[in-house]
């Protein structure tokens, strides 16, 4: 008799995906993969624990296994990859606590995994400070756009790199990053040096105000079309009435249709390498994990639309069997 699985039940994979914890055998187009990580949170700690909510949050839009509809455009996404396992959950980075540099090898060791084994990587972080170690274990080049409202461009003082401030400083100088466009800025929290030093590189800073007079279909056209590029985003780019599990929530963000349509346009333009989610923290989160449910449909919109470029089917079909 087939299961009814309702969300509260199972073991709470990836829309409820088949799990593989040996990336040698993974037979799948995607792969994603938690990293619990925030010891690069100097505020507040708690966004470890994301991974795990988002993917709870996750089952609740897996009806029938089959995909999920949506009533704007009367349409159904994710189906064959539901249907067929071609997504697959490959478990959590393995932590190394107050070992960052470990660990940031890991997060790169497994990304590399999954890479070679032709799937597209999904993480799930965790803090900001994770991006540059997944980037590390791409060995193309790529252009790489950043949803957030910070830089995250914090320069290298008082012998402090590592934090989710720094990533996009270790971005900008991989020798894989084509550019680094930076997408809904507008903390005032940050010094100078963040936003000049990214425009002085050649790279992007594109402000909530510049975000707003573009709109979703502009940011795409930033780029050639057909740009291979990796994702970023952060969901304090959204605005922080949205967002209550966010310990660096701002306001003047984006609203949810904002983000969801900015994606859309990003996977019609351009081929989306990979992409990552970080910076829920539902240890701050209001009880019904509004925050980390925002996540988690984020992360399924973003591959449904993904999914549904033509691109697609080539690419899966070109996986190593």
């Amino acid at each position: 008799m087939q299961r009814v699985n309702r969300p509260y039940v199972g073991i709470p994979s990836f829309l409820r995906a088949p799990i593989c914890t040996d990336v040698s055998a993974l037979d799948a187009a995607i792969a994603v993969f938690g990293v619990p990580f925030d010891e690069g949170s100097p505020f507040f700690p708690g966004s470890r624990m994301a991974p795990r909510t988002l993917r709870e949050h996750s089952l609740r839009f897996c009806a029938g296994g089959h995909g999920y509809y949506d009533p704007r455009t009367r349409s159904e996404y994710l189906a064959e990859e539901m249907r067929d396992n071609l997504i697959a959950d490959v478990g959590d980075v393995d932590i190394h606590p107050t070992n960052v540099e470990r660990t940031f090898e890991n997060i790169t060791a497994l990304t590399a995994a999954v890479l070679e084994r032709g799937a597209m990587p999904v993480a799930l972080g965790g803090d900001h400070s994770i991006t540059d170690s997944i980037l590390r274990a791409f060995d193309e080049k790529l252009h790489v756009i950043h949803l957030d409202a910070h830089t995250d461009f914090a320069p290298f003082e008082h012998d402090m790199q590592h934090t989710n401030g720094h990533a996009f400083r270790h971005v900008a100088a991989l020798p894989t990053t084509l550019s680094l466009t930076q997408v809904g800025i507008r903390s005032l929290r940050h010094a100078p040096a963040q936003i000049e030093d990214v425009i002085d590189s050649g790279n992007r800073v594109v402000p909530i105000n510049a975000f707003r007079e573009l709109g979703p279909n502009g940011i795409a056209d930033l780029l050639p079309d057909n740009s291979r590029v990796y994702v970023s985003i952060d969901v304090d780019v959204l605005d922080m009435s949205l967002t209550p599990g966010c310990v660096s929530a701002e306001p003047d963000g984006m609203s949810y249709a904002d983000l969801r349509d900015t994606l859309k346009a990003i996977a019609q333009r351009h081929d989306v390498a990979g992409f990552d989610f970080v910076e829920v923290n539902p240890l701050l989160d209001v009880r019904t994990g509004v925050t980390s449910y925002l996540g988690a449909l984020t992360v399924v919109e973003f591959l449904g639309q993904i999914c549904a470029q033509p691109r697609w089917a080539a690419r899966r079909l070109a996986r190593p069997r």
